[in-house]
């Protein structure tokens, strides 16, 4: 065998080591499941309908604070939920903070009635294909994410929040500019 096959051959059974071993040494990525897995990335802006059929997405609300709340009418936790969001959507309104409602996987006249029976005046967006509930890698609904006023994801929590966990959650990207 000459020099030159030799050093390839060994070149090439370094190259499999390497491919076969390098994995097991690598540290396991220690990114939270579910949407907390997000906190410090680009929130994703999915182009969506409203309540009443119009385009919408998270792009027009740059600049301000916002609560991305992931639901559906079946929910109970949902819809216990969904008065503390309207409350936190009129308190903190004049201070730069939008609460987004998205129903996840049901038709819009449901989404409406639903958010109509219950007094909700935030923007709900129908989310059929269920876009955001597999990017933010929701465990389950209501799924709440909130967004710095640079489109970056701040917070996020599975399960329902309170009142007062939701001024928490917002108090941190309101603060900042």
């Amino acid at each position: 065998m000459n020099r030159g096959l030799a050093w390839l051959l060994a070149l090439a059974a370094l190259a499999v080591a390497a491919i076969v071993l390098v994995p097991l040494f690598v540290a396991p990525s220690s990114r939270p499941a579910g949407p907390e897995g997000l906190v410090g990335e680009p929130a994703p802006a999915f182009a969506l309908r409203d309540e009443r059929g119009e385009p919408t997405s998270l792009e027009r609300y740059r600049g301000k604070v916002v609560v991305m709340n992931l639901w559906a009418s079946w929910c109970p936790p949902c819809r216990a939920e969904m008065p503390d969001l309207q409350r936190l959507s009129a308190a903190y309104a004049t201070r730069g903070v939008a609460v987004v409602g998205v129903n996840e996987g049901e038709s819009p006249q449901r989404a409406l009635a639903f958010a109509r029976s219950l007094g909700i005046a935030f923007p709900i967006w129908i989310d059929t294909q269920q876009q955001y509930g597999r990017v933010l890698a929701a465990l389950g609904i209501p799924t709440t994410t909130i967004i710095d006023r640079h489109g970056i994801v701040a917070s996020a929590f599975d399960g329902p929040l309170t009142f007062d966990e939701m001024q928490k959650a917002v108090a941190g990207p309101l603060s900042r500019l």
